[in-house]
């Protein structure tokens, strides 16, 4: 895929940045690796290839080096020592549907140890059954905190879309909830997620809920944190769905907010906020998803 340039995502008052990160231009507040999975969902929907570009533009333009891959270097554990953060796009999570999973794993497992930050976005909060324990146990019930458990026996999370989901901080101080307000938005933000089979564990925050079902509302928590006892940090945010989501400014804050803490980079007080050029910039196969038939 053809990467936006560092100097394109600043180029013009379309790039504006309203919260940038401290550091000096020569010195990036941290190098993020941005990993799109592979993805069969219909144009408008996920639209991850597109969502990774839009999501390594705003990263460069917020102050960090980012960089958008669809693969994983061979030499993974020499080529990403530097690696701040890797935040995964995709359908599942990327590494378990990726051809050398087992050599991904295991270089995630070391950039972990040393502090690296994981966040996963969506779909790629998402595991099978296939990929975990009869326990549920998985590295990113570690990593992140949680996890969208789909087709698995020991939890059943829910996926579903919703005409109008209002999501809202936690009532928590925590640097991923500065300068976004609650917002609603029709999206799939996925329910019931898992956190271990005693819930989350003490080091895990939660950052947004939202009171759904309609029908039968309780606090869902969509957005969370957790910080490692490696000293790493982790995040998972379960939308976008729709890729015209994206251009809600405060879900994007909320996103943007979530990866550069996981980059150990400062949050601003007014979160990291960056104007978009239109969606369209980034090449989806549709910014709208089709009308169902």
């Amino acid at each position: 895929m053809t990467p936006i340039t560092r100097r394109a995502a600043l180029a013009g008052t379309a790039a504006a940045v309203v919260g940038t990160l401290t550091s000096s231009a020569a010195e990036p507040a941290g190098r993020v690796l941005v990993l799109v999975g592979p993805s069969n969902h219909p144009p408008g929907t996920h639209e991850v290839q597109a969502g990774g570009r839009l999501l390594e533009h705003c990263l460069n333009a917020a102050g960090l080096k980012a960089e958008v891959r669809t693969d994983w270097p061979a030499d993974g554990a020499k080529a990403l020592a530097d690696v701040t953060a890797v935040a995964f796009i995709g359908d599942l999570f990327p590494p378990e549907v990726m051809p050398n999973r087992d050599a991904v794993m295991a270089d995630l497992a070391a950039m972990t140890k040393r502090g690296c930050g994981i966040v996963c976005l969506h779909y790629a909060t998402g595991l099978e059954a296939k990929h975990v324990s009869a326990d549920g146990d998985h590295p990113l019930l570690h990593w992140t905190g949680g996890y969208f458990a789909t087709r698995c026996t020991h939890h059943k999370s829910v996926a579903r879309v919703f005409q109008e989901a209002t999501v809202e901080p936690a009532k928590a101080e925590h640097p991923v909830l500065h300068g976004w307000k609650g917002f609603t938005v029709h999206d799939e933000p996925y329910l019931n997620n898992y956190f271990g089979k005693d819930g989350p564990a003490r080091n895990v925050t939660a950052l947004a809920t939202a009171m759904l079902p309609p029908e039968k509302p309780k606090a869902e928590t969509v957005a969370w944190a957790v910080e490692r006892p490696d000293g790493g940090r982790g995040a998972g945010v379960v939308m976008p769905h729709f890729y015209r989501n994206w251009a809600n400014d405060d879900l994007r804050a909320l996103i943007l907010n979530a990866v550069v803490w996981a980059a150990k980079a400062d949050v601003p007080k007014d979160g990291v906020r960056v104007k978009l050029p239109e969606l369209a910039t980034f090449k989806p196969a549709a910014v709208e998803p089709g009308k169902k038939k």
